[in-house]
């Protein structure tokens, strides 16, 4: 496979999440701002790198537990900082864009900006890895990761979306509801992370496990794009 093949071959899994997520909205969004926010999520990886990669060799020069430190790494040094990080591109990005007309808008934009974040990052997954595995073994990473690390990202950054909405409609509120979410998106993120690295290295049947735990909250997404809907529809009347 050639290098560009394998680009492609790369971004496939966050394209079609991408197509999947844009048909929730019965007012499509312009296509500048979609390939904006998508370009600004890969882009916001290439920092999150770097702090992920400082805050590892900190903790490890802590006298702590490794259990200890796998907790901290997980939940702070990488859900935390990719879901904030997430955060700031659609902050920055789309919040004072005219685009941005509905609550509907802040949930489907972190998603935007959480699959460009996963597409680069699978991008360069595949790309190490293609250096010691076979093709076939590639076309299966990229299945599971099609199904759990690249749809995390969207259900998590969707979650935290769909509080920042929320927030931004009950402003008595806001401050609850903004860190509900980031809070939520954090946990979600770092159980996944930590079950995958202490855990789903046994077989393919754990690393299949948290398929059930992702549709559950795919749903839970799915009810929160209808119910914004419904939010939006209640507010005009």
């Amino acid at each position: 496979m050639t290098y560009p093949l394998l680009f492609i071959f790369a971004l496939a899994p966050s394209f079609i999440w991408l197509a999947f997520y844009l048909r929730k909205d019965a007012h499509p969004e312009p296509n500048r701002m979609i390939i904006k926010i998508f370009l600004a999520g890969m882009l916001i990886t290439i920092p999150a790198i770097y702090i992920e990669t400082f805050l590892d060799g900190f903790l490890s020069s802590l006298p702590i537990p490794r259990i200890a430190f796998l907790a901290i790494y997980f939940f702070l040094g990488i859900a935390l900082v990719e879901e904030f990080l997430k955060y700031l591109v659609v902050r920055m990005g789309a919040f004072s864009s005219s685009a941005l007309d509905e609550p509907l808008d802040i949930m489907l934009y972190m998603v935007i900006g959480a699959l460009g974040f996963a597409a680069l990052e699978n991008t360069l997954l595949l790309f190490k890895l293609v250096q010691t595995y076979p093709l076939s073994d590639l076309f299966l990473v990229n299945i599971i990761r099609f199904v759990q690390a690249i749809f995390l990202h969207a259900l998590a950054s969707g979650f935290f979306g769909y509080f920042i909405a929320l927030s931004v409609l009950r402003k008595n509120k806001r401050r609850l509801l903004f860190f509900t979410g980031l809070a939520g998106a954090t946990i979600l993120h770092g159980l996944f992370n930590l079950y995958i690295f202490t855990i789903g290295e046994t077989g393919l049947a754990f690393l299949l496990a948290p398929i059930v735990p992702l549709v559950m909250l795919g749903l839970f997404i799915s009810y929160g794009f209808r119910r914004l809907k419904n939010l939006k529809l209640v507010s005009e009347r």
